[in-house]
């Protein structure tokens, strides 16, 4: 059974960094995408970073771009998120997936629909 569980959220004061991690188990990996999203109240869930497993290839949001990064550790099966210059904005709670996506030479999806696996959610609250 595939799990997903995230961690690292919190409360941060604006300009304030944290990472976010999700430990994945269950399965094999290497032909998967893993993302992260996120909602805020009364939104919809909305894309935020993307990496493909097996070659590192990632993809990112417009509203993140520059100051998050997405990463892996194939080693302890786990998924990073590290937000920087973090803005009142990025409030919400944020979510990890994984698609099962062996597309060789594609980027990874930005379609929740693609993702068929969700942790249960790490909060993180900036204030201004």
């Amino acid at each position: 059974q595939v799990q997903l569980v995230e961690s690292g959220g919190g409360l941060v004061q604006a300009g304030g960094s944290l990472r976010l991690s999700c430990a994945a188990s269950g399965r094999t990996f290497t032909n998967s995408a893993m993302g992260w999203f996120r909602q805020a109240p009364g939104k919809e869930r909305e894309f935020v970073a993307a990496i493909r497993w097996s070659s590192g290839t990632t993809r990112y949001s417009d509203s993140v771009k520059g100051r998050f990064t997405i990463s892996r550790d194939n080693a302890k099966n786990t998924v990073y998120l590290q937000m920087n210059s973090l803005k009142p904005d990025d409030t919400a709670l944020y979510y990890c997936a994984t698609s099962y996506y062996p597309y060789s030479g594609s980027l990874p999806p930005t379609d929740s629909r693609r993702y068929d696996y969700w942790g249960q959610g790490t909060q993180v609250t900036v204030s201004s």
